[in-house]
């Protein structure tokens, strides 16, 4: 601090700048706040979205364990799967604070499935089951990546916090005491100055 002459305008300036350095911390914090807000929201529903997709892959996987065993693992692996052409992923976007937040779903019906060589009940509920699991992927997956922006702008926000409290605050602050001392000395001087004068 000790380039810059002390004078009132300079005094002036620096208090400008810490009332806008402090004007941008509080901004940060409440970014912060809503940030972290947010992503609660998302993993609340992320969660939810996890438990029932999880809860459907049981079946799922049950139903392939007796296809499997009914027809083989190459029996199951040339069996028709469900068509998806007629499928569309929709997605929703929206922005909170610069963050891209995503929605999606699936939007159409699938084709009509080709006719297998050898049908089976079992194969026909895995299919029906692991179709269930893909449509609910894509809200999985874009919940997932809104938690993962969210994220990594919370923690961009909060090292631009840190460093406004931990340094740039406590800096200005030093400064403002230094140059005022520095002018109350030069005041000091000028005054025992007039009266020796």
């Amino acid at each position: 601090m000790n380039d810059v002459t002390p004078t009132r305008s300079a005094l002036l300036e620096l208090v400008e700048e810490q009332r806008a350095v402090r004007d941008g911390y509080q901004f940060l914090d409440e970014k912060r706040l809503l940030l972290a807000a947010e992503m609660l929201r998302q993993l609340r529903r992320y969660e939810g979205a996890l438990a029932a997709f999880e809860e459907r892959a049981q079946p799922a996987l049950d139903a392939l364990r007796a296809a499997v065993g009914r027809h083989g693992l190459n029996g199951v692996q040339v069996y028709p799967a469900v068509p998806l052409e007629n499928i569309e992923i929709q997605v929703a976007r929206h922005q909170l604070l610069g963050v891209k937040l995503l929605e999606a779903g699936w939007r159409g019906e699938p084709g009509k499935t080709p006719a297998a060589e050898h049908p089976s009940p079992e194969a026909e509920l895995a299919r029906g089951l692991f179709a269930d699991l893909v449509r609910r992927a894509a809200a999985l997956a874009a919940l997932a990546g809104n938690l993962e922006r969210l994220r990594f702008e919370y923690r961009r926000t909060e090292r631009r916090a840190r460093a406004l409290e931990g340094v740039l605050i406590p800096e200005i602050d030093s400064a403002i005491k230094e140059l005022e001392t520095r002018l109350e000395e030069i005041e000091q001087e000028e005054t025992i100055r007039v009266r020796q004068a």
